[in-house]
């Protein structure tokens, strides 16, 4: 009768009816539905966030116009001169007089200079009076002071470009 109950069980699993369907244990349905559908969100967000998904139409990058480009021949500002009482530990007071070019990358940018302009010399004049004497000795000095002044005005100028601080006339008294 064992036989007999097989054939039936065999019967009836191939026409679909009298077999109670398995269900999924709660590990498996983590292990097998879950964890892939989680998989997926996090390399879907991973793709996204990286930019492989983020299809943006870019625009093509524009030649600068002819006016915007910047110039092969040099083209210079001239900030107005400047009188600064340098830090000094004596009674008797030193002055520089300074008068300085700055070489700018476009003509365009020149209005946009003038009306930054009070900003310039306003972060040249912080900084400069807060100079010793001893600062200014020497190329390396000029030079220092040189490098500053253009880290002051490059930060200053945004979004003009500034590409060099010139020093037309330098006098210490």
């Amino acid at each position: 009768m064992a036989g007999h109950g097989e054939s039936q069980s065999e019967s009836a699993d191939e026409s679909g009816e009298d077999l109670p369907r398995k269900k999924f244990s709660g590990k498996k349905l983590v292990l097998f539905v879950v964890l892939p559908l989680v998989l997926l969100l996090v390399a879907g967000a991973g793709l996204y966030f990286s930019g492989i998904l983020n299809k943006k139409e870019e625009k093509p990058v524009e030649a600068p116009k002819p006016e915007e480009k910047e110039s092969a021949i040099p083209i210079f500002y001239d900030v107005p001169e400047m009188l600064i009482n340098l830090n000094t530990t004596g009674r008797r007071p030193t002055f520089l007089k300074i008068v300085i070019s700055l070489q700018i990358a476009r003509e365009i940018d020149r209005p946009e200079l003038d009306r930054i302009m009070p900003r310039i010399i306003d972060n040249f004049q912080v900084y400069l009076r807060e100079l010793r004497l001893e600062d200014l000795r020497g190329s390396a000095g000029m030079y220092r002071l040189r490098e500053e002044l253009l880290t002051r005005v490059v930060a200053a100028a945004q979004p003009v470009r500034i590409k060099d601080v010139l020093f037309k006339e330098m006098l210490i008294q």
